[in-house]
């Protein structure tokens, strides 16, 4: 397949190496399975573990909290690969990341022992239960409650949209807290699978179909009070925070989608041929290359900014640009280029359909288009449309 990539300055031989050495390691292990687990909408977790080597899970963490220290144009580097490589393990990495990192941020040490290491060492899988029925955008509008008895918080409440969900054994849920000590603001709580019994229930979505999206149900279940999270009213804070790191991974991720659509759409317009020759010698078709090009250049080059402001620990504003770009531009790249493939392209199996799929879902996650572009508005002019 042609390399259409073009490097950006500011990485250096080591992250050159190591995008290559993960981009052949992801082509020779996890490519061949693709199909067979789309078909059978599971995600296959028994590869994450081969990923850990490369610094997958935490790797962004320092040395001393069970990470690499690898910077976060690294991470944004390694993310980029796997959404080159496929969506849904994109997705599973992201959630599982947002989970670490908030408890590496916020967590005891005993919640580390529980809960962290294991996550790092790949022997447990997690979630993030944030969005409702009827909450998406506007975090501070979840019902969900979580009611304080003596030793115990009692929860209630219905939970969507949770990626790895049906699969994982424990996750962290956002709910409106109720004690002595607070009246009604968000907190994050340790929420196991076994030892707080709920209700999943498996939600079919167009998009990342194998990473088993799923619906919460909870009815006075109950969760230990050292399950909580850093502290009582803190929740909002913390869920906006983890949200720059997942945009940054959401950009990323859909910066790779467009590179292989690009990728793929270079090599068929040079191979198929109609009215005797190929397709990429006429000049609608050549337009169509270079727009996508030029798009995944730029979102590449955004992601990359995002990555050094998130680094500096000021991006408010960049991350949700290089989500707004990105995001937007791999749909319309992977719109390109089923375009170029004609009706090749909208065939089921064959990657530019699945591309095209999982590109437009990446318009939601992490907040919507619309979101984004209220909140980079805010950034520029100071006011703020949301409220």
């Amino acid at each position: 397949m042609a390399d259409t990539t073009l490097d950006i300055d500011g990485l250096d031989d080591t992250q050159r190496l190591l995008r290559d050495n993960i981009r052949r390691y992801l082509k020779d292990k996890i490519t061949p399975i693709i199909d067979e687990a789309e078909k059978n909408r599971r995600f296959p977790h028994e590869v994450l573990p081969g990923l850990a080597d490369f610094g997958y899970f935490g790797g962004y963490m320092p040395e001393s909290e069970g990470g690499l220290g690898l910077d976060y144009l690294t991470w944004a580097v390694m993310m980029e690969e796997a959404g080159y490589c496929w969506q849904s393990l994109r997705a599973i990495i992201n959630s599982m990341n947002i989970v670490a990192g908030i408890i590496q941020a916020y967590g005891t040490e005993a919640q580390k022992e529980r809960f962290l290491w294991p996550l790092l060492r790949n022997e447990r899988k997690s979630y993030v239960s944030i969005s409702e029925p009827d909450v998406g955008s506007n975090v501070a509008e979840i019902k969900t409650r979580a009611d304080k008895r003596g030793d115990t918080y009692v929860l209630n409440g219905s939970k969507l949209w949770i990626t790895n969900g049906m699969f994982a054994d424990f996750g962290i849920v956002v709910a409106r807290t109720y004690s002595d000590t607070c009246n009604g603001d968000l907190s994050m709580f340790l929420v196991e699978r076994d030892a707080t019994p709920y209700t999943a229930t498996p939600v079919e979505m167009m998009f990342a179909r194998t990473t088993g999206t799923a619906a919460f149900t909870f009815e006075n279940a109950e969760i230990p009070a050292a399950n909580l999270l850093g502290k009582e009213g803190q929740g909002l804070r913390q869920t906006l925070i983890g949200l720059n790191f997942g945009r940054l991974n959401v950009a990323m991720g859909a910066v790779g989608a467009a590179q292989y659509a690009l990728d793929l759409a270079t090599d068929y317009a040079t191979q198929r041929k109609q009215f005797g020759r190929p397709i990429g010698s006429f000049q609608l078709v050549q337009k169509h290359i270079v727009d996508m090009t030029t798009r995944v250049q730029a979102a590449r080059a955004l992601g990359y900014r995002a990555a050094r402001a998130l680094q500096s620990g000021n991006a408010r504003s960049e991350c949700s640009i290089a989500k707004l770009y990105a995001t937007d531009n791999a749909y319309e790249v992977s719109h390109l280029a089923l375009q170029v493939h004609g009706a090749m392209g909208c065939a089921v199996g064959y990657p530019v359909e699945r591309l095209f799929r999982d590109a437009r879902g990446g318009l939601i996650p992490e907040g919507t288009t619309e979101i984004q572009t209220l909140i980079i508005g805010r950034e520029i002019l100071g006011l703020n449309a949301i409220n």
